[in-house]
């Protein structure tokens, strides 16, 4: 009896984790090779090397963990294969406040610079997100811990993108994105985080011209939450239906202060119970109003450069932020006296997750991949049962 050990009253993790985990790395529990057993593989989703591990993550992982140890016990040969990912806008983002905080601003540096104390993080923060996942017991294969931009993976990018691109699945074309004027990136959707942001309805005269790029006495009012942009707008859109603008049809409006005549068109997309009944279509600036001017064969007018400012296609205002430039063409057009009133408005604005800058609409040459065949696949693949979502 007097070799038996005492159970401690209380539990000590420190004592029983680092003890069995050190035990399982010893005698490679976690590590496996290709055998005849039924293959079990899971690839780790790999946290983004953004900075440490939340509940998120250790939710997710305790789900796998629970999944591999099972297969494990069943006899398959069960692989959970590790990683960090680079996350390259999220982890800049990172990067580029802590050099802030250095007093270095990124336009300093040299790519090969920012790309050093960007492989710093990396190495500091992927270490610390490996270690977290070791002391929460995850059973990793660790001998195969991979990066994401490792030029193994990098080049496997690359050769499937050739791959689709020779299949002819691949293709170029200009879309309106989610443009981060901080961050200077496009941004998914999934990004963008809305928020109701109390703003204003600027209610604008267009006086109507009198076809010879001359402003007649008669007007229109638009309303608008973004006056900067009026220098951009292709037509003025009402809908088709709305008898208080049948006189309207086929004329032509001026924009206010810098003079440009454009068309009146109709479209349906256009509320007559909301606002004024009367839209100003901005192709370049609205993801609506692109698809506006698709159908009407608008010219497009790009006013904003990619760190929000107005650039010189505007022709007044050149180089103003975009905000700055709202509140100085209010005080222009109220002089002119194209500014009809101001109504207080709250309405949802998309804020980018990673710099919290307002996300600007813009037109970008992005390349797509056509879905039509692999989504039909994987629906086949799902509806078939041979893949099923849990819970369903």
């Amino acid at each position: 009896m007097s070799d038996r050990k005492e159970l401690s009253a209380k539990y000590s993790p420190s004592e029983v984790e680092d003890k069995w985990y050190a035990w399982w790395l010893e005698h490679k529990c976690f590590h496996s090779e290709p055998d005849g057993r039924e293959p079990y593989t899971i690839v780790i989703p790999p946290p983004n090397v953004t900075g440490i591990l939340h509940m998120g993550h250790v939710l997710n992982n305790t789900l796998n963990d629970v999944l591999i140890r099972k297969a494990r016990m069943d006899g398959k040969n069960a692989c959970w294969v590790p990683g960090t990912d680079h996350a390259s806008i999220a982890t800049e983002s990172k990067v580029v406040a802590k050099l802030k905080g250095m007093g270095i601003s990124k336009e300093d540096l040299t790519r090969d610079e920012f790309m050093k104390y960007a492989w710093e993080w990396k190495e500091e923060h992927g270490g610390i997100i490996l270690q977290q996942l070791r002391k929460l017991g995850a059973s990793c294969d660790w001998d195969r811990t991979r990066f994401t931009m490792e030029p193994a993976l990098s080049d496997a990018v690359i050769a499937t993108f050739c791959h689709f691109y020779k299949k002819g699945l691949i293709y170029r074309g200009v879309r309106m994105v989610n443009w981060d004027p901080v961050a200077l990136t496009a941004i998914s959707d999934d990004e963008v985080i809305h928020k109701d942001t109390q703003s204003h309805f600027y209610h604008l005269r267009y006086y109507i011209s009198d076809g010879n790029g001359n402003p007649t006495k008669d007007y229109l009012v638009i309303a608008t939450t973004r006056p900067e942009t009026i220098m951009a707008d292709a037509a003025i859109c009402v809908n088709p239906k709305d008898e208080r603008h049948f006189h309207l049809h086929g004329k032509k409006v001026i924009i206010p202060l810098i003079n440009r005549e454009i068309p009146v068109i109709e479209d349906e997309y256009v509320e007559m119970d909301f606002g004024t009944g009367c839209l100003k279509v901005t192709p370049a600036h609205d993801a609506h109003d692109y698809e506006i001017g698709l159908r009407h064969n608008l010219p497009v007018l790009d006013i904003i450069d990619d760190r929000g400012c107005l650039n010189e296609k505007a022709q007044i205002l050149v180089g103003e932020d975009r905000f700055a430039a709202r509140k100085k063409i209010i005080g222009l057009l109220e002089e002119a006296g194209c500014l009809e009133k101001i109504e207080d408005y709250t309405s949802p604005v998309g804020y980018s997750e990673r710099t919290n800058a307002v996300i600007e609409p813009k037109l970008s040459a992005q390349w797509f991949l056509k879905m039509e065949g692999l989504a039909a696949q994987a629906l086949e693949a799902v509806e078939s049962g041979r893949i099923m979502f849990i819970p369903d």
